[in-house]
């Protein structure tokens, strides 16, 4: 494998798609994340946590040099995404502009509003704006909630059985009374369900159980992507107005697929599909990253930080599609060593490919 402190020695730029993060990116590893790599960047901070300190919230700067992990603090939707955001936004400032040209930028779910940020969709008040009033959506009370649950095999191809299995349960849970599931997240060789407490009981009583591990409830995690956040999604539009979006910088992938491109993009329409569709109909980030390979041909896929969550959802997503010859787990782990398609900045081996 090429030394990673000799890249940039050809002068053609490698071509990388950005991916940015979700919620249940920073856990208990990944505490202290933003100093550890970013102290030089107080400018990230300052306005993040100006916006924070006149919500009389916990500033990111507090909570990333907490001496010991909270899971019920750090996780809580309010701290969680601006403490990701930050985290992100400081990658993405990291990342060697001479050695990659950065030809798209898509994300998982909360991972959009980073994407916006980044893509220039957003200027930094508008990003720390709209990011700290979605993620605080839930203060006063958690909306439903999600579960995760593999429909791959352990060679990570799609499973049709555990597929079927899937769809029944949820049609079998959906004719309960007062019980609502919804496909909120399609992520690689995984699905995020989300639905009301009661609907979510039944699925975690019916799924079968898989290495004692899944069905897993996400914790702090509200019914996001599905129709129990309608009302929210009105809300939001109350509180957010179409003038912070503006013409991206970058393209966009978002999670229907589709490309918002620079210099066409209908600001009315992003500012739309990002506080409606986007919060009560299901993201598909596989499909996104089906389009970031398939449209753009990137050399790389470059995720952002904190956390490394992201990197098999990323593989068992080209492992659908066959990307470069992987159709199998062992392929994906045999490119990754050889010669890495997929970096996360995360992991220290693969940050020091992109920084």
């Amino acid at each position: 494998m090429t030394n990673p402190a000799i890249k940039g020695t050809n002068k053609q730029k490698q071509r990388a798609v950005v991916i940015c993060p979700g919620r249940g990116t920073y856990n208990k590893d990944e505490l202290g994340y933003f100093h550890r790599f970013h102290s030089d960047k107080t400018n990230i901070l300052s306005i993040i946590d100006a916006h924070r300190s006149k919500q009389n919230q916990v500033t990111v700067k507090e909570l990333d040099k907490m001496p010991n992990y909270n899971m019920r603090l750090h996780t809580s939707g309010e701290n969680a995404s601006s403490l990701i955001y930050a985290c992100s936004k400081g990658d993405f400032e990291a990342i060697d502009k001479d050695e990659y040209d950065i030809v798209a930028v898509t994300g998982n779910s909360m991972g959009w509003y980073i994407a916006l940020a980044v893509a220039g969709a957003l200027d930094e008040q508008g990003a720390i704006e709209l990011i700290n009033t979605m993620g605080s959506m839930m203060k006063n009370g958690v909306i439903g909630g999600q579960i995760i649950y593999p429909i791959v095999d352990d060679n990570w191809c799609e499973d049709t059985a555990k597929i079927a299995h899937v769809t029944e349960v949820m049609q079998v849970v959906n004719e309960l009374d007062n019980c609502e599931v919804y496909t909120s997240i399609k992520l690689g060789g995984f699905i995020v369900m989300g639905g009301n407490k009661a609907g979510l009981k039944q699925l975690e009583q019916r799924l079968e159980n898989i290495d004692d591990r899944y069905p897993m409830n996400l914790f702090n995690h509200a019914a996001f992507h599905t129709p129990l956040l309608t009302e929210t999604a009105k809300q939001a539009k109350q509180l957010l107005s179409k003038d912070l979006f503006k013409q991206p910088k970058i393209p966009l992938i978002d999670g229907q697929g589709k490309i918002w491109q620079h210099y066409s993009t209908d600001t009315d329409k992003l500012w739309e599909y990002t506080l409606g569709r986007q919060v009560d109909d299901y993201y598909d980030f596989t499909k996104a990253i089906e389009v970031a390979v398939k449209e753009f041909a990137p050399d790389k896929l470059i995720i952002l930080g904190p956390g490394i969550t992201l990197g098999g959802a990323t593989g068992q997503s080209l492992i659908k599609h066959n990307w470069q010859n992987m159709a199998c787990k062992q392929d994906f782990i045999r490119q990754q060593k050889d010669k890495p398609f997929v970096l996360a900045m995360g992991m220290d081996e693969q940050r020091a490919w992109v920084v």
